[in-house]
């Protein structure tokens, strides 16, 4: 490419607003955060967020392949960790229905600039790194779950990291509501039966969710086989037509991002976590603000087990199971109370707040 070619197509990226500013919608592309776990083991018959922020893992109920997702410490230059999925219980009898999907999801008012309906719909590209341990083809599908639209392409995987660039074209049908909700969503297929692979599968073309064959015609099935590995990190999504180099964020943006999504303000024991009060002698309360505001008001789930958590104050710890009450009508705080019949406070006093076991934890999760 001569100077000017090089110059022209600067200045084009420049106009998609690829650099000078944000870049990649995705969140964790980079598989930095691991709040819930960093390894999930037996996975593969229900849908969840095991491991790594951001990234759900969806399942038929009628699989019978099994697998482990992990945080895993491996990488092409530049990036510390992968997100790694290995086949722990192979599956070659696919039924229907049968799928597996790497999902992450937006919300609508986070892809409003891919004009999306309009006459003005921009393309978006996709890039992340891959390997496996051995030769494979994957589908790479964009989700317009609003108007029931999809467009996939197929990839393949090596045995080496490999950066993947896939440009989708734009769609000027079905506009994307503005809001918080799940309204766009990303997805990596690594396995699917013939609700999925039936009829034609049509390249980088948008087309209705139920009438599209979703997966391509040279998928490999991740459960094949229980030497199947998969790989994937560095994910970024932007605007226009060209992959630029991975946006690195600093770790503590990252980890705000993604307690947007789910924070955990407390896992594991001898964790202070706030200051609360005797409302009655045997009535503590406190109010749990959260680091950022959450994308809606969270659900709570809260460890419940002998004297997992403790309130110090007058000189003593006053040890309770868990909390009875949880008001969580807020995005940006949580209250808490509870009844303990053995603590001896004073009304009006102050305590502080701390788990007293290894298995004590707080989870609020507003994922989409």
């Amino acid at each position: 490419m001569t100077k000017a070619a090089e110059l022209a197509k600067m200045g084009e990226v420049l106009t998609n607003s690829q650099i000078g500013g944000r870049r990649n919608l995705i969140i964790n592309g980079a598989m930095q955060v691991a709040q819930r776990a960093t390894s999930a083991t037996g996975l593969g018959a229900s849908s969840s967020y095991p491991t790594l922020d951001r990234f759900k893992l969806v399942n038929d109920s009628s699989n019978s392949g099994r697998l482990t997702m992990t945080q895993d410490s491996s990488g092409p230059n530049g990036f510390a960790n992968s997100l790694k999925l290995d086949c722990t219980t192979a599956d070659t009898s696919i039924g229907s229905a049968e799928v597996t999907i790497l999902r992450y999801s937006f919300e609508g008012q986070d892809v409003q600039q891919f004009k999306k309906g309009t006459s003005d719909a921009e393309k978006v590209t996709v890039s992340f790194f891959v390997k496996g341990n051995a030769s494979a083809t994957y589908t790479c599908e964009l989700q317009d779950n609003t108007n029931g639209r999809t467009i996939a392409q197929e990839f393949s995987v090596t045995t080496s990291f490999t950066r993947v660039i896939l440009t989708f074209n734009a769609d000027t049908t079905g506009t994307i509501t503005d809001d918080n909700a799940e309204r766009f969503r990303f997805h990596i297929f690594l396995h699917g039966g013939s609700n999925y692979t039936g009829g034609t599968f049509v390249s980088n073309t948008w087309a209705s969710t139920t009438t599209n064959q979703r997966i391509g015609d040279n998928q490999t099935s991740f459960f094949d086989s229980t030497d199947r590995t998969f790989f994937i990190t560095g994910i970024q999504m932007e605007v226009g037509e060209q992959a630029t180099p991975f946006e690195h964020r600093l770790f503590g943006e990252e980890l705000a991002l993604c307690q947007r999504y789910f924070y955990v303000p407390v896992n594991g024991t001898s964790q202070a976590f706030g200051m609360g009060t005797y409302y009655a002698s045997n009535l503590i309360t406190m109010v749990l603000d959260f680091p950022t505001t959450m994308r809606a008001a969270p659900s709570v789930t809260v460890a419940n087990g002998s004297n997992y958590f403790v309130a110090y104050g007058n000189g003593q710890g006053d040890a309770f199971n868990t909390w009875d009450n949880i008001q969580r009508g807020c995005p940006n705080y949580i209250a808490l109370d509870v009844t303990d019949d053995g603590a001896s406070g004073t009304a009006g006093d102050g305590c502080a707040l701390a788990t007293n076991s290894s298995s004590a934890y707080i989870f609020c999760d507003a994922e989409v």
